[in-house]
């Protein structure tokens, strides 16, 4: 059974979009059965192209990015969610709406937070060395993510692991 990992960040452009990214690169290239997805709660409508420019950089397929509405996950037909990370701390203290888990109810929740690197100083030169370090940091935290035995962990096991993540 597939392991649905949601990623949100306020507007969805950046943050959310790279650990979406990250952990579905990984995910293919280890042959894990998750997949990732992002939104946010006010979403822009467009990916941050320095988003784009990092994850292309590193051989991830942005075939598909899109910016989108977290509604998305909270209605019916959505996939039923596993994990739901926070990723900036604006979206973490946001009222998050009811998300559909699978066979265990409602999905974990965590809180990885990020600085936003479209505020990056340095012009355009900053922002890419900004998008390229937030990068690398959330996919050295889905690499972690991966190596979790889903199917044996229980709701507090897997809600420890995740912070652990976080913390790490």
């Amino acid at each position: 059974m597939t392991t649905h990992v949601l990623i949100l960040c306020t507007h969805n452009s950046a943050r959310s979009v790279l650990g979406e990214g990250m952990l579905n690169h990984w995910a293919r290239k280890l042959g894990k059965d998750v997949e990732a997805h992002s939104a946010g709660s006010a979403p822009s409508g467009r990916i941050n192209p320095f988003a784009l420019e990092a994850l292309r950089n590193a051989g991830v397929d942005t075939a598909g990015c899109h910016s989108k509405s977290w509604d998305a996950f909270s209605q019916a037909g959505a996939p039923p969610l596993s994990i739901v990370i926070t990723v900036c701390d604006s979206a973490a203290a946001e009222q998050c709406p009811v998300f559909f888990g699978g066979t265990a109810g409602q999905p974990v929740k965590v809180h990885w937070g990020y600085p936003d690197p479209s505020n990056a100083e340095g012009g355009d030169a900053g922002k890419r060395r900004a998008f390229e370090l937030t990068r690398q940091a959330l996919g050295y935290r889905m690499l972690q993510l991966l190596q979790l035995p889903f199917e044996s962990l229980d709701r507090p096991a897997l809600q420890g692991a995740l912070s652990d993540i976080g913390n790490s």
